[in-house]
């Protein structure tokens, strides 16, 4: 075999494309041949592009088909007319369906113009990745070249590249900076690697994430509503790390303290008269230690596994008997970690799918000096509040609990934000925490 045979899907113009066809005439992209290019719009740029290329350059149009699946349909036939040996998502608006996606499992390769796990995912393409980038206040982006699986923007990554994000920037200036240093680098670079695999040439391993995104701010800043969050991880010095925050936006919501009882942290009405239909959604125990173990978590579950790993049983088994909460049409996912002395943690995640079943996510990290992971239940402020997606993102920690507690307070949104509570653990149990209520009492 002279090289893997490429098909290369569109919708647009194809800058994504020209940088394909570039590399390919350039040298860098020699382990395969583009042999084709779909659009899913007669009138995209990117098909003369295909014809200057001498490339065939076939059109399916999405509007035209009575139904995604006759769309599917018909790219499938065009690809298996052409042998196509790996499929390129270059600028294709269109998600895949799973049975799509498994005729080329581990041969389709997509470029999403962010660093994932952020701002990715269903909703997140175009300008509007650029739009959320800017609004959240990040000052690093990227972009990232991924296996396609059936979860948009979750297959494995291969490559990653950082591009700065500068004062004035506005989505369109930003979109063209992230193409021309990133997006146009590492496609072509990812379809060589794939490339070198299918005949046999595989680069050496690398890890599923090269590279991963540390968030500044905690992750929170310009997030107007992430609701309640967790973040677990191993301060520089080595202890166990540990933060829980709450957000409200109602009345009830807002009128909460976070209280030290003992080593636990319990959350308390400021009205204790204030009559709820189902105080176990605002009024629980956040935080239990259990034999040198700390649980923590949004709502009454951290109870039940208290009481399933006081019973002998894991903390897996015990959120395998609860689900998200009853508060249509939010569906408020239940959040949960397990912190170990060592550092070493666990996060769960309890989600409503589309047909209201519910996602159950479990996460495990060794620990890192200087690093954690947050975990929060909503993507940003809505009406549905969207569930948060993806992996628990990667922040640093530093080693002073007041700049970890100061920090983290002051990047919430000063509207929204009630109570936050954070404690490091040192091997020997003896704790130091900072607990801060909008409120009431509490610094």
């Amino acid at each position: 075999m002279l090289g893997a045979r490429i098909s290369v899907l569109v919708s647009g113009g194809g800058t994504n494309l020209q940088a394909l066809l570039d590399a390919q005439r350039n040298g860098v992209l020699k382990g395969g041949k583009i042999v084709q290019v779909i659009a899913s719009r007669g009138d995209a740029f990117a098909l003369e592009r295909a014809r200057k290329a001498n490339v065939r350059a076939d059109v399916v149009e999405f509007r035209d088909c009575a139904d995604s699946a006759e769309f599917e349909r018909k790219i499938l036939r065009l690809l298996e007319e052409e042998r196509a040996e790996i499929v390129v998502l270059a600028g294709f608006m269109h998600i895949l369906s799973e049975d799509f996606v498994r005729r080329y499992r581990g041969r389709m390769v997509n470029v999403h113009p962010s660093l994932i796990p952020s701002f990715c995912g269903k909703g997140f393409y175009g300008l509007k990745v650029h739009e959320a980038v800017l609004k959240a206040g990040v000052k690093v982006t990227g972009a990232t070249a991924h296996i396609v699986d059936a979860v948009p923007d979750g297959g494995p990554i291969l490559k990653q590249k950082a591009v700065e994000v500068l004062p004035g920037d506005t989505p369109q200036t930003l979109q063209r900076r992230v193409m021309e240093q990133a997006e146009w680098k590492i496609l072509p670079e990812a379809v060589e690697e794939l490339t070198l695999k299918l005949m046999g040439k595989e680069p050496p391993a690398l890890p599923a994430r090269r590279f991963e995104p540390i968030l500044p701010d905690f992750g929170v800043r310009g997030n107007r509503y992430p609701g309640r969050g967790i973040i677990l991880g191993c301060a520089p010095d080595g202890r166990a790390a540990l933060a829980y925050f709450i957000m409200g936006r109602s009345p009830s919501s807002r009128a909460r303290i976070f209280e030290r009882s003992g080593d636990s942290l319990i959350i308390k009405l400021l009205d204790a008269a204030k009559k709820l239909d189902d105080p176990s959604l605002i009024l629980y125990a956040p935080v239990r230690a259990l034999n040198g173990q700390t649980i923590v978590t949004n709502g009454d579950q951290t109870d039940t596994v208290y009481n399933m790993m006081r019973a002998g049983g894991t903390f897996e088994e015990a959120l395998r008997t609860r689900e998200f909460e009853p508060d249509p049409p939010h569906c408020t996912p239940r959040i949960s970690g397990l912190l170990l002395p060592d550092g070493r943690y666990r996060l769960n995640i309890l989600k409503a799918d589309s047909e209201q079943n519910c996602e159950r996510q479990f996460f495990e990290y060794e620990p890192s000096a200087g690093y954690g992971r947050l975990i929060h239940t909503y993507e940003d402020n809505g009406n549905p509040l969207p569930s948060f997606s993806g992996e628990p993102r990667l922040v640093k920690l530093p080693e002073d609990i007041d700049e970890f507690a100061n920090g983290l307070w002051d990047a919430l949104d000063p509207d929204n934000k009630v109570s936050l509570y954070v404690r490091l653990i040192p091997p020997d149990g003896k704790f130091e925490d900072r607990l801060f209520n909008k409120y009431g009492e509490g610094k």
